[in-house]
């Protein structure tokens, strides 16, 4: 797994125990945030033993199987799976402390069921669920708690500090405070009852309609979501909540374009051995613009903005469910237009065959996305967090146009499309949000029909 990867979750078991496993044989399934990978057997022999169950998460380094290979003696005991925190990861002094303060506040949280919902519908991964849980952590405990992973999520470094520096003080603020006991009333001259007032009733106050689930016929069907499903549609959802989403849109004469990719393809594919799509032009062009607009490829991080030094393009690839993931192309301004599509059709590839590695679909710096391929003409896309801006490609259409020369005006066909780009107002301006989209048509429409590849 990647570097960056600390942990997964296993996912799937393809092999049973006594199954025999060949050399280079998947033998389970683990997931981290989009992707799905089968982990293969470095060994042949005979699975022994399962170490971890499906939706446990396991750390990189864990033992997962025991395989028994030829002339290998079967192992007299099995090491039980761990999958409880360790915290001897913690220094001693701090566990003693996190101990007592467990213990006090024990008595003032109703410990979260591992399958618990969050009442803000907050992601938690497993690893959170499982300490919140053996502490004694409550649901809107871990809700309060500020996140400092991707995203905003907790973390356990977050949930361990937590339990060291801000629960006792938070149970002890929750604690109420004692009532002291009513002095004794002397008794005093009775006075004469007041005379009646009119009452002045209140208009009652407006009653807020709760979210009602949607009604359901004799014939509708309920559909669970995916696991990819749900995690599309939570970071969807951050998306909208953390950026104010602004677009423009350009319409581009790509009609260089298709009459260049239309000539040389052929030769290129027999040359190269890869089809040559328009995507490689396009993500070309993109890199070109980032390079003029570098405050486009950047990152907000709390008050400060991050200018990112590597342009890393995500693109977005429809699998077979429907879903989307994004693969990264990294350094896409050092990559010439075949290195770029040898890229480009690996990744695709590799994306629908469910077998990109973690670390391919991280680190992206801007996103494009193109909705053409579904025939729409145009589209308005959601910001892939934290990068602050998206391109949507529509589809290439012939259109009568004007077009303009020397001698005058004339209506002639053309190729044209809209692009579509949807970026962060919080650090974006128009101009600029404008001006780089405005740009990527302008190289596009200027294509070099005599280029070389």
């Amino acid at each position: 797994m990647g570097e960056s990867i600390a942990e997964a979750t296993l996912t799937a078991w393809l092999k049973e125990v006594g199954d025999t496993i060949e050399l280079d044989e998947a033998v389970f399934e683990i997931a981290t945030d989009k992707v799905d990978s089968e982990v293969p057997s470095e060994v042949e022999g005979v699975l022994l033993e399962k170490l971890f169950k499906v939706d446990d998460v396991i750390k990189v380094g864990q033992t997962v199987a025991i395989i028994q290979t030829e002339g290998g003696e079967e192992p007299k005991s099995v090491p039980e799976p761990e999958v409880e925190v360790r915290v001897e990861e913690t220094p001693r002094e701090i566990v003693e402390e996190v101990e007592k303060t467990v213990g006090a506040a024990k008595e003032t949280a109703a410990p979260i069921p591992a399958a618990a919902a969050s009442t803000t519908g907050r992601f938690y991964s497993p690893l959170v669920r499982n300490i919140a849980q053996k502490e004694g952590i409550s649901m809107n405990e871990l809700d309060a708690i500020i996140g400092s992973g991707k995203e905003g999520r907790v973390t356990k470094n977050d949930i361990m500090a937590y339990l060291k520096n801000g629960r006792s003080k938070a149970v002890q603020e929750s604690k109420p405070e004692p009532v002291p006991a009513p002095a004794p009333v002397q008794s005093q001259p009775v006075a004469p009852p007041p005379e009646p007032i009119a009452e002045v009733i209140p208009p009652p106050a407006p009653k807020v309609q709760a979210p009602t689930a949607p009604s359901l016929g004799a014939k509708d069907e309920i559909i669970p979501m995916t696991r990819m499903g749900k995690l599309i549609a939570q970071h969807m959802s951050h998306s909208i909540a953390t950026s104010a989403h602004v677009q423009s849109f350009v319409e581009a004469d790509v009609t260089r374009v298709v009459q260049w990719r239309n000539e040389v393809k052929a030769s290129f594919e027999k040359r190269e051995g890869e089809k040559l799509t328009f995507t490689p032009i396009f993500m070309e062009a993109v890199a070109k613009a980032l390079k003029q607009h570098p405050m486009m490829n950047i990152s907000v991080d709390g008050d400060n903005v991050i200018v990112k030094k590597n342009i890393n393009i995500g693109m977005a690839v429809a699998l077979a469910d429907g879903n989307l993931i994004v693969p990264v192309i990294k350094n896409a301004d050092l990559l010439n237009l075949v290195g770029m599509t040898k890229v480009i059709n690996d990744l695709a590839n590799r994306s629908r065959n469910n077998t990109l590695k973690p670390e391919e679909i991280q680190d992206g710096t801007y996103t494009v996305t193109n909705v053409g391929s579904f025939g729409s003409i145009m589209g308005t896309p959601i910001i892939n967090q934290p990068q602050v801006g998206i391109l949507a490609l529509g589809a290439i259409r012939k259109v009568p146009a004007v077009i303009e020369t020397p001698d005058g005006d004339y209506i002639g066909v053309r190729s044209k499309m809209f692009l579509s780009h949807s970026y962060d107002h919080r650090v974006v301006n128009g101009a600029l949000g404008g001006t780089f989209v405005k740009t990527v048509a302008d190289i596009l429409e200027n294509w070099d029909l005599n280029r070389e590849l």
